[in-house]
């Protein structure tokens, strides 16, 4: 039985990604900040699989250790989805307040890393790890600094990661805009219903999950495109 961690899996793409995999017979090591919503999560998901829910902050290195020490002695898949938005609504760079930044980087760059880290020795050739990113990255929208720089480190990140250790398979993906919670605190007050539901990024996911594509940059929905 293939082992995921899947982090951020309370809500949005995590949650319709673990849902996709426990339908598929995965084990699943999944985590959240809020309990209440993770356990309701846990319980869903646990009727297709095996399911290991902790609780936590992926910015916290006793929580990071649990849910490593969660997968075994084995780990197939890691999905670092779990991030924060920062300030909403977003400042310009001019006015970006220095500690909310810190804590982005935090969450968004150190703390995958760290978890990669801890995760490596379960990981054997031909596993996978995905960073979960964001068109932020690439492009210059304004108000966005904060948060696609940190999406454009993760990148780097997974960049030297597969040059280090070409036995694995690691994956940036962009899942494009959805209608998620995160989303919707980019855009305070705005209406967002136009924006794709997170299941629709999915297929993309299990494509390289499940599929042989190489390491690499992808956008989900170009690997397996929405039909209208």
């Amino acid at each position: 039985m293939p082992t995921a961690i899947v982090t951020g899996a309370s809500r949005g793409l995590g949650l319709a990604l673990a849902q996709e995999l426990a339908g598929d017979g995965w084990r699943l090591i999944v985590d959240a900040r809020g309990a209440e919503a993770l356990e309701r999560a846990r319980a869903e998901l646990s009727r297709l699989a095996d399911v290991v829910a902790v609780p936590g902050d992926v910015a916290d290195d006793e929580h990071r250790r649990e849910l490593v020490a969660a997968a075994g002695d084995r780990l197939d898949v890691l999905v670092n989805n779990a991030s924060v938005l920062g300030p909403s609504p977003q400042p310009p760079l001019a006015d970006y307040p220095l500690a909310e930044l810190e804590h982005v980087y935090t969450v968004n760059v150190l703390a995958p890393l760290a978890l990669i880290q801890l995760a490596l020795p379960l990981l054997r050739s031909g596993s996978r790890i995905v960073n979960i990113t964001s068109d932020a990255a690439v492009e210059p929208y304004a108000g966005w600094g904060g948060y696609g720089s940190s999406k454009a480190a993760l990148e780097q990140l997974g960049n030297v990661l597969r040059v280090e250790h070409p036995e694995l398979l690691v994956y940036t993906v962009d899942p494009g805009d959805m209608r998620t919670q995160l989303h919707q605190e980019a855009f305070p007050g705005e209406d967002i219903s136009d924006r794709a539901e997170p299941e629709e990024s999915v297929p993309g996911l299990l494509a390289l999950i499940q599929g042989d594509l190489p390491s690499g940059r992808y956008r989900a929905r170009d690997l397996v495109p929405v039909e209208a």
